[in-house]
């Protein structure tokens, strides 16, 4: 209860807090709002917004700029979520198991990171995704694996730092398993930086599939915002709606995303608290 009291508190947690639930909740409810898929076509190409039956206007193939950006949400927030949960995987255990046993595993773990880490990342992403074919799982998958070095070593630092604490000498002393040490000793007083970071990247997952989709190496049977910006890239100039009103629509998520994560960092940081 202190933690939570302590994040809603803060102005900045709370705005984005309510932001981000707005935008799950459109995303969500989507199918309940719209009768027609974000591929019907329902007019003519490029109406404005406020055109009859057209909150936010249509795009190039005259589809309802209002559906694609609610269904939009729905693939863009399940890549950011499902590749952050990924990552956080990859990154937790990889992290934990070099900062725990330390040494020689230590620096094996940690040399593999820096060989993901040296390499470009959307370089490696784009590689990945055309290697395995463009689709929702290969997008999900790549984001994951060029993000994971960045959990870890957040996790190695703190397993570092943890493992010689008094608690821990004790469940040595106890005979407890080293997974049992790692993952129900050690973990959980390493979760507050491990939140933090996970809110952040899954606002850098959504602005990484958003630019992967406007270079067309997203699921071509799915709608993105960042798709939405690519195949509407040449009626920018003549039709601003339809590039910037999806580009808002990332700006605000990640920016929500952003508020979370200061929020988090503010609640549980002692010093913060005080």
């Amino acid at each position: 209860m202190r933690f939570l009291r302590a994040f809603l508190s803060r102005p900045v947690a709370l705005t984005g807090l309510v932001l981000f639930a707005a935008i799950v909740a459109v995303a969500l409810a989507a199918p309940l709002l719209f009768a027609r898929g974000p591929f019907a076509i329902v007019g003519m190409p490029l109406l404005p917004p406020g055109a009859p039956g057209l909150l936010a206007g249509s795009d190039v193939l005259g589809r309802d700029m209002a559906v694609g950006l609610a269904y939009g949400a729905r693939i863009s927030l399940l890549v950011g979520i499902a590749s952050t949960l990924g990552a956080v995987g990859i990154g937790v255990l990889l992290g934990a198991v070099a900062g725990y046993y330390g040494g020689l595993v230590d620096d094996l773990l940690m040399r593999v990171t820096e060989f993901f880490q040296i390499i470009p990342s959307f370089v490696l992403l784009m590689v990945l995704v055309a290697f395995l074919q463009p689709s929702l799982a290969s997008t999900v998958i790549g984001i994951a694996l060029i993000s994971w070095p960045q959990v870890a070593r957040v996790v190695r630092g703190e397993f570092l730092a943890l493992r010689a604490r008094e608690f821990v000498q004790a469940a040595k002393t106890l005979g407890l398993s080293d997974a049992r040490i790692i993952f129900a000793e050690i973990l959980p007083n390493a979760l507050p930086p491990i939140l933090v970071v996970s809110s952040m990247m899954v606002g850098s997952a959504i602005l990484t599939e958003s630019a992967l989709s406007f270079l067309g190496l997203g699921d071509p049977n799915l709608l993105s915002w960042g798709s939405m910006i690519g195949g509407s890239r040449s009626a920018m100039w003549v039709a601003w709606w339809t590039t910037v009103l999806p580009g808002l629509c990332i700006m605000v998520t990640v920016l929500a995303l952003a508020f979370i994560g200061d929020g988090l960092n503010d609640a549980l940081n002692p010093r913060g608290r005080r």
